[in-house]
Formats: C-alpha cells, structure tokens, sequence
C-alpha cells in the first residue's frame, strides 16, 4: 500500500471510523477509550473530526498510517468478528454515546462485523419439498429484494413492472432537482456498495444504482417490462392466485400460488380535482408525471405545494425561469445541511476499497445518526407544556435551533418568517433539508402564497383570496394517495375484496406485510412500514425480503396450499401499534398530515425504531399462521 496515498486519504477520513479500524486490526483497547472517545455528533453532522483537538487527530492518523500499512505488508487482523459484548462496546464508542445493543446486533449482521453473525438466505440446502410460483407486483426496491431473495432460495418468480425499466418510483420521478434525503451511502442495499458521486445521491444516480442491481444479480430475465397489474382474484378451490394485468393494449392472466405486492406508498400521484382546470390554456402536471417534453425557459411558473417534491424543484428551476409563485399548503420544519450537494471525495472512495472495516463502520454511523437517534425526542411528554409548539425538552430544543436557523435565513424579511415559521412541532411532518429553499424565497421573481388554490382560469389560478395570478405552467407537488394502499389494483379474497376489509384509508396488516382472510398475499411497504423519524426505507425492504423469503420457504418447505396470518395475531400486533403511536408526535391534537387517516389513525408510519422491526422480522413464527397442507390432511 502507498502509505503516502494512505495519510493523504485520513486527511479526509471520518475518524470515528478510522478509530474502529485501529480497534478491529490492533485489538488495544486504548482506541475506544479517552482521549480517543469522539464527542457526540450534533444534529445529523457526521462530524469527521470526531470533535477531537487537533493533536489528536494527528495521533490517530499517524497511528493509521502505520496500522494499516502493517496490515498491508502482511500483518494479521487481531479481532475480525468481535461478539457482541465487544461489538456493542465499539458501537458506543464509535458514536461517542450509548447506544443500544440492538442496534450492534443489527449492523454487525448487515455488514458482517459479527455479534449476531449472518443469517443464511436459504432454509435447507437440499432445495425446497413442493414448488411453488410466486408473483410480485412492482420492481422496485421492494420488488427486486423479494426476487432475490427467492432466486436464492430456489423458488420460481415472475415479476410484473408497468414500467419499461427497473426503479419504482425511481424512474417515474425525474423532476428537476429529484434525489434522496438520505445520505447515499445508507439508501443503499447493505450488500451491494457504490462508489457514491455525490453524499446525497441524485434521481439519475439512484436510478442507475437500482438497474446495476437488476444486472449484478441477474434479475432482468424474471421481470416482464410493460405489464401493468390491474386485479388479483383467488381461487378457493385450487388455492391460488390470478393475476390479472394488461401489456401493449392487451389484457392477460396467469395463476401463481403467492402473490407479493411490491408497489409501495408513494407510487400514485394525488391530483386536486380544481374547478376550471380544464380551462387553462398551460400546462398542468404532477411532479411524478413530468413531461420529458417540457420547457421552463422564460415561463411563469406555479407550483401547488411545499413539501419534499417542491423544495427539490423549486431551487432547481428558479434560475430558468421568468418568475415562479409557490403556493404553500402548509408550513414545512426546515433543517440545515451543508452536505446537501457535497460530492464525495475520491479518497473517501479509495479509503472504502482499500482499507478493511471502513466502509461497514461509516456505514453504521449513517445508520445511527440518520436512523433511530430521533426517535426518543418523538415521544409525547404528558407533562411538558409545549403550548402545541412542542412534545417534550428536547424537541423544544429543536423547535428552536430550526427557528433560529429559519429566522437567520430570512431575516430582513418578516413577511416571509411569518409566512414559513410552522407552528406544530418539529418532525410533526416530515422533516425536510435546505437546499437553497430560503434563499429562493428571498429573490424578488419569487412570490410565496399561503391562502391556497381556489380555481384555475385560462390564463392562471386564482388563490382563496381572490387574487389571480397568471402563469404559463402549473407544476402540481401535491403528494401521492399514500394511504390508500393497493388503491389502482382490485384484489378480491376469499371473502371479498381489501379495499372493503381496508375500508377506506384504514389498511392493516401483521408487521406491514400478512393480511388476515387474506391467504398466500404478501405486501411490503405496507400498512405503518414508512420511516416518519427519518433513516433509510432499503433497510426495511431488506427486513420485510428477508421475513417474506423465510416464509415463502416454509410454504415451498413444508408443502402448504395456504398460509393466512391469524386474525387475533394482526389484532394483537395493530393494538401495540396505535398505543406506540398514541404516545408518539405524530398522534398530536390539530395535527395534520398524510400520515393519518380520515379518523385520525396513523396508518403509514411505523411506531418502532429501525432496529426493533429488524428484530421482529428476523424469524418467522409459524404460530402467528393458519397453516394448510397441499394434500388437506389438516390445519394448524
């Protein structure tokens, strides 16, 4: 190894990390303990000087360039797969505060750091007893872990994409300015790493992640492109499943005996129903259904929202445009990051590929800042006073801090404060990252409108005040109909159809993914499998694949017709979770948000931190089910 390319690269380094190499290739003790104990990283910084004085860092990186030169020339690894009692110890010290022990059981299983180990993808090596076929719906994140996991495992499965391409919403997203608000390195498979361009990656990149996917593990062939599925209907008598779809205009049908429906929350745009509409003379689009045609050059823009998607575009097209009017439905948290298009430094790339155990470790500590960190402050405290504004302590201390920051970034402005300072509790809403937000409201081609869209005329919108406002395109940043799941598929069970046992916007499921009288259908991205307190939705698909694949196995395995989850067992596990959400942010009195159905309920979020729900999916527990034999020898 150069060792000179070597320190040149730790100048770069994230030395939390680095401290974990030193501790996996030496064994001292010395490296997670002080003066080597980072201090806690504010907010969602990384933090890469580990807050450590400038001596220090020089000790760390002049002991790295030795260490790992050693290790270069030949020197043995002293703790490859420390257990857990040591994994956990690092983990604390990694992060520079406690964390718990799940979380080091969780990381050192997706990264191989040990601790809990590995889990095998397959149930028996001999293959499975009965074949089976499965159908999944979507090839997306979701849908292309389900296909791997059941390649591995022997188990035939066809998949059906609407799309001409793999990526979800991925490919139907390519609005200006579209990308992840996570870093990349953590939305990504755990198994499958990327030479990242950028520390938050673009639609372009993310999508080009998703087909090197498709490609690396040779998914494309079990993916039928162009089939968009329009029903599933189940045969009593034969125990299976029809899928029903359309392709090139014509309609088709083909029986499986599972069927996983992949295609998520955030996948069919909700589009207002404004009076006179029809009438504009411009162009009207939703953000997920961008024109590759259109040009905003010169144009007046609107746009009707001022969520996640308009915060993407708005400062992505400002700049091309003759003058842009937002009209803003709600007032949105904003939180600052000078990461936000940072690109990767080409040692930190080198650093991964060349040195053992940093990427897995600057993996984990994405994964516990971005991930579960928050979700403590996320509790009601019954006997804080936060006059509505605030939950608890802590979330009033980041009531504040994004305050400060919003009336930092638009002072000289009142008219604007008044307008973009929420009034409900930081993370009430999904949070959101400033890409140049505020200083786009600032500029005078930019008018911020909180009374809300009335009615369309041919020449532009007129807001609840009255007031019209001409433009040439209106750009809809409305959302997506997230809480009606399976809402453009008509499934019809044994006894009737989900949308009916869903009622409307009410959909549950056991762990988000098993429906009662509903056999042999799977879904993931379910009922209350969305992440509200940030962190990595791949880490869940990871989660539900894995459970999913378990129990697919045993059906291959054990030589089931059917497998139904237990009504009592969905009952059971809904009730833990509205009680966990009854005492959560998102449960507030006034507070409203796509989160919560009609009466009230959180039915997208998740209550549970990232490493409970990989704790609960890990193992399938066959009692949760109504089993049935192939041959009706009985039921369990």
């Amino acid at each position: 190894m150069d060792r000179e390319r070597l320190a040149d690269a730790l100048v770069v380094a994230n030395l939390p990390t680095v401290l974990m190499v030193l501790h996996h290739l030496t064994g001292d003790e010395k490296w997670l303990r002080e003066p080597y104990r980072p201090r806690r990283s504010p907010g969602m910084d990384d933090l890469d000087s580990g807050g450590f004085s400038e001596q220090v860092q020089r000790e760390i990186r002049s002991a790295a360039v030795d260490v790992i030169g050693a290790w270069a020339d030949g020197a043995a690894v002293a703790i490859a797969r420390p257990d857990l009692e040591r994994l956990h110890a690092m983990t604390e010290a990694c992060m520079g505060e406690p964390v718990p022990v799940e979380f080091a059981e969780m990381i050192g299983e997706q990264a191989g750091l040990g601790g809990a180990g590995q889990v095998h993808t397959r149930i028996d090596a001999q293959g499975p007893s009965r074949e089976v076929r499965v159908g999944i719906v979507g090839a997306g994140v979701s849908g292309m872990l389900m296909a791997r996991q059941l390649r591995d495992r022997g188990i035939e499965c066809v998949v059906f994409e609407r799309n001409p391409e793999v990526g979800g919403s991925w490919f139907d997203n390519r609005y200006p300015g579209c990308g992840v608000d996570t870093p990349s390195y953590l939305y990504s498979f755990s198994f499958f790493q990327r030479e990242w361009s950028t520390y938050f990656g673009k639609r372009d990149e993310v999508l080009t992640y998703m087909k090197d996917f498709a490609t690396a593990f040779d998914l494309r062939h079990l993916i039928r492109f162009g089939h968009e599925v329009q029903r599933l209907k189940w045969s009593q008598e034969r125990g299976t499943w029809t899928v029903g779809f359309r392709t090139g205009g014509v309609e088709g049908e083909e029986e499986f005996d599972l069927v996983v429906s992949a295609v998520g929350q955030l996948n069919v745009p909700s589009v207002p129903d404004f009076p006179g509409v029809e009438e504009f003379c411009g162009e009207v689009f939703h953000s997920a259904r961008w024109p590759e045609s259109v040009d905003l050059a010169g144009k007046r823009v609107a746009v009707v929202g001022s969520g996640a998607s308009a915060m993407q575009i708005v400062p992505a097209i400002v700049e091309d445009v003759h003058s842009l009017t937002i009209f803003q439905r709600s007032k949105q948290w904003v939180a600052p990051n000078a990461d936000y298009f940072r690109a990767m430094d080409h040692r930190i790339h080198w650093l991964m590929r060349e040195v053992p155990f940093y990427q897995p470790w600057f993996r984990a500590r994405l994964a516990w800042i971005h991930n579960d960190r928050v979700h403590e402050s996320l509790q009601v405290d019954p006997e804080w006073d936060g006059q509505g504004r605030s939950i608890n302590a802590i979330n009033d201390g980041h009531r504040r801090y994004f305050t400060d920051y919003l009336q930092r970034e638009l002072e000289g402005r009142p008219d604007l404060i008044e307008k973009a300072l929420p009034d409900y509790p930081p993370f009430g809403k999904r949070m959101l990252l400033d890409n140049g937000w505020f200083r786009t409201l600032r500029r005078a081609d930019v008018e911020l409108v909180t009374s809300g869209v009335e009615r369309f005329t041919q020449c532009g919108v007129v807001d609840r005040n009255g007031d019209e406002h001409t433009v040439d395109v209106v750009i809809l940043a409305t959302g997506f109909k997230a809480r009606d799941f399976l809402v453009e598929i008509d499934v019809e069970g044994p006894v009737g159809s989900l949308r009916d046992a869903w009622a409307h916007e009410d959909a549950r499921a056991y762990l988000g993914m098993t429906v009662p009288s509903f056999p042999n259908l799977l879904v993931m991205y379910g009922p209350n499998a969305n992440l509200g307190h940030g962190g990595s939705y791949i880490t869940i698909a990871e989660c539900q694949a894995h459970y999913l694949g378990q129990l697919i196995g045993h059906v291959a395995q054990l030589g089931l017709e059917r497998i139904e989850v237990k009504q009592e067992v969905c009952d059971a596990y809904n009730a833990q979770v509205d009680a966990a959400h009854a005492k959560m942010i998102w449960n507030v009195d006034g507070l409203n948000t796509w989160y919560r159905n009609s009466r009230g309920r959180v039915v997208t979020n998740s209550p549970w931190r990232v490493m409970d729900y990989w704790k609960m999916t890990r193992s399938v527990n066959l009692d949760d089910y109504r089993l049935t034999q192939t041959a009706s020898v009985g039921t369990a």
